[in-house]
């Protein structure tokens, strides 16, 4: 599974290059809007909306000329375009082809029977990806290389690397819901377990695969911390960060978001908690000017807060990186993927436009990048305040439909 999410990987990053290099041609003049003629495009539809509490800004990247403004600088919730802030960090801290490694480390040693004398842990690297499969490899591993025929001691889950704080900060870090899975440091198949423990249900699912191929395991189960040195005696890789990332944006997953919001913390800040991730995320986007407000990794919180031209300028930053293909990789594809797969089909900004939505109780946002039948590739976010999501959604597409025609 873990290779052919890889396969998938690299065949949708190369079709978006393709798809990317050809829509650098630009369109004849007759199909595109000059710049006054976007503006305004863009006022007329945001005065038809009737939305009070909307901001929108748009730049073309290749000018650094703003397009359109509409209440940039005030700060809103930004739902899951929070998303961006998280990942983009992920990305620059980590590097796109960094991993997450899952070890599993024993105390004690083997004796001439290959009977194991001691402990066994499954070391949690803060994977969200991590599954049965991999516990399967890591069983693998453990009979093929080791030698070992049975462990007269228990298999333990190490969640060690996060704090053990199981929801998002709009729950006051309780379980939730709307995360679709439980954080751990070593969350197998999103950490959901049938008395709530994560760690201990990691172990079970090794113990369960070591019995099945053959190794015995004769304690219980259970969760705890290996001692600090214990020696690795299998281990697996999470998919690469450019992975992980598109993972999380292209579906707007939480737990994903989440987890890696702890994985900053763990690596760049104070531990493996959401605070201190929120800490590295502020931090890194302070070097870019921007300065949002920051309390989880996903935008689940209403308590985040942010402005358009705050987005915008990330979206130009990355855009200017040396990891622009990745992180425009990683978002959807209008009217192909994720959560804009069926919104745009057949206008002239599907395959154009690569953009991250946000959606909360009267919340709605969308941002991203289009590369526009005139040959410029202009960065864009819209934040709305609205009971009216459905009739947001129609006011942003016909925005980013304008967009994707813009150049003179």
């Amino acid at each position: 599974m873990l290779a052919s999410r890889r396969a998938r990987g690299r065949s949708l990053l190369t079709a978006l290059a393709c798809a990317w290099a050809a829509l650098g041609v630009a369109a004849p003049a007759s199909q595109a809007l000059d710049s006054s003629a976007l503006r305004a495009t863009l006022a007329r539809e945001m005065q038809r909306s009737g939305f009070p509490f909307a901001g929108v800004y748009v730049r073309d990247l290749d000018t650094g000329t703003a397009l359109y403004a509409h209440n940039e600088d005030v700060a809103r919730p930004p739902a899951s375009v929070n998303k961006l802030y998280t990942t983009s960090t992920a990305l620059l801290r980590f590097g796109p082809d960094a991993t997450l490694h899952t070890q599993v480390v024993a105390t004690g040693a083997v004796d001439p029977t290959a009977v194991w004398r001691g402990d066994v842990y499954l070391k949690g690297a803060g994977d969200p990806t991590l599954g049965q499969l991999q516990v399967n490899a890591l069983a693998e591993t453990i009979a093929t290389q080791s030698g070992i025929r049975r462990v007269a001691g228990s298999v333990l889950g190490d969640e060690s690397v996060f704090d053990s704080l199981r929801g998002s900060s709009r729950t006051g870090f309780a379980l939730d819901r709307d995360i679709a899975g439980v954080l751990s440091g070593v969350a197998v198949n999103r950490g959901f377990s049938k008395d709530g423990a994560p760690a201990k249900e990691a172990a079970r699912r090794l113990a369960k695969a070591l019995r099945t191929i053959g190794v015995g395991v004769d304690g219980e189960s259970g969760a705890a911390t290996a001692p600090e040195g214990a020696p690795e005696i299998a281990g697996v890789d999470s998919p690469r960060m450019a992975d992980l990332i598109r993972f999380t944006n292209v579906p707007s997953d939480n737990f994903d978001a989440e987890m890696l919001l702890k994985d900053l913390g763990a690596h760049y800040g104070g531990g493996g908690t959401t605070t201190a991730g929120a800490a590295v995320v502020r931090a890194q986007l302070a070097t870019f000017g921007v300065h949002p407000r920051i309390v989880d990794g996903s935008g689940l919180s209403r308590a985040d807060r942010t402005t358009p031209r705050q987005v915008v300028r990330l979206l130009e930053r990355m855009q200017g990186s040396e990891f622009a293909p990745q992180f425009a990789g990683s978002l959807p594809v209008v009217g192909r993927t994720g959560t804009m797969r069926r919104r745009m089909r057949g206008t002239v900004a599907q395959d154009r436009c690569q953009t991250k939505t946000g959606t909360l109780r009267a919340v709605s946002a969308l941002a991203g990048y289009c590369q526009t039948t005139g040959g410029h590739t202009v960065a864009f976010a819209m934040l709305m305040s609205t009971a009216f999501i459905t009739r947001a959604h129609r006011v942003q597409d016909r925005m980013t439909k304008a967009i994707a025609t813009y150049g003179s």
